[in-house]
């Protein structure tokens, strides 16, 4: 795999860094493969891509996370600022790519298709955390926000327990979530408080990620083609569900891959999915055989 060129482009009050493995313009064969996450930055695609050394792969940091900086004065994370920024960045890679958006980073491939769809052949939205298109919406918006209460009372550890609880959680969410909880001792976290409330996944920065309302309308006459994505072993669990929600609204089955919402990692934060089998999966899709 050729080793991956870090570039920078400056956006409005940000300034974007990105990896792209390959040439560009990728004149001679398919257009750009684009990766995308939220929370996580590009450092967890490095296994992914390895799967794909014929293609030009690009990975980014969106604005505020990872190496990306930004001078807008804010820490939220919407869908909105962070489409016109990967619209900016298909411009820069001179448009259009295939995109593979996994959790908040799904969301945002969303809202690039509904404005900007122009840019984008292809789009696989794996596990959206879609909190909007669940039957128990209500309920499901009450255990986000308990995680959160735990996270800013009782610190990382504690929080990353609720949140573990969270996505576990089989079904619809129960009333008494977050009456009892897991102690981070459990899942072999921190039981200390270290006095930090920045984490974007606990703090609330992400709020209107899972807040997100899809434009059916938009995504469905879309030039672009969507595929909903959930992983097997996450199957009824929230991104499950979210994901085979979306699906529904759209007229189309869930498209199902191996493994869990981190299907596509291997050893970069120490609990690797199936990347391999996970990437024979995304070729299919992307070549129209899925």
């Amino acid at each position: 795999m050729t080793k991956p060129t870090t570039r920078t482009l400056d956006v409005p009050g940000a300034t974007i860094t990105y990896d792209v493995r390959g040439a560009l313009p990728a004149t001679d064969g398919p257009v750009p493969l684009l990766f995308i996450g939220q929370p996580m930055d590009a450092s967890g695609f490095g296994t992914l891509a390895s799967f794909f050394p014929d293609r030009t792969v690009v990975t980014y940091d969106p604005r505020g996370l990872g190496r990306s900086t930004r001078s807008d004065g804010d820490v939220t994370n919407t869908p909105q600022q962070q489409a016109e920024d990967l619209h900016l960045l298909i411009a820069e890679l001179g448009g259009p790519v295939d995109l593979f958006g996994s959790s908040g980073g799904a969301v945002t491939g969303l809202h690039l298709v509904s404005t900007h769809p122009e840019g984008v052949r292809t789009f696989v939205a794996h596990e959206p955390p879609l909190l909007t298109v669940l039957p128990d919406a209500d309920r499901a918006f009450a255990a986000e926000r308990r995680v959160q209460e735990v996270y800013h009372r009782r610190g990382w550890g504690a929080g990353m327990a609720a949140f573990i609880a969270l996505t576990s959680v089989q079904g619809e969410f129960p009333e008494a979530f977050g009456r009892e909880l897991p102690d981070p001792a459990e899942f072999g976290l921190p039981s200390d408080d270290d006095g930090s409330r920045a984490d974007p996944l606990l703090s609330g920065a992400s709020n209107a990620v899972t807040a997100y309302r899809p434009d059916v309308a938009a995504l469905t006459s879309a030039s672009s083609e969507v595929v909903v994505a959930g992983g097997i072993e996450s199957r009824d669990t929230m991104t499950w569900r979210t994901s085979a929600a979306l699906a529904d609204a759209l007229g189309q089955e869930l498209t199902v891959f191996p493994s869990d919402h981190g299907g596509f990692l291997g050893d970069e934060f120490g609990r690797p999915g199936q990347p391999e089998a996970f990437a024979v999966r995304l070729r299919q899709v992307l070549d129209g055989e899925g």
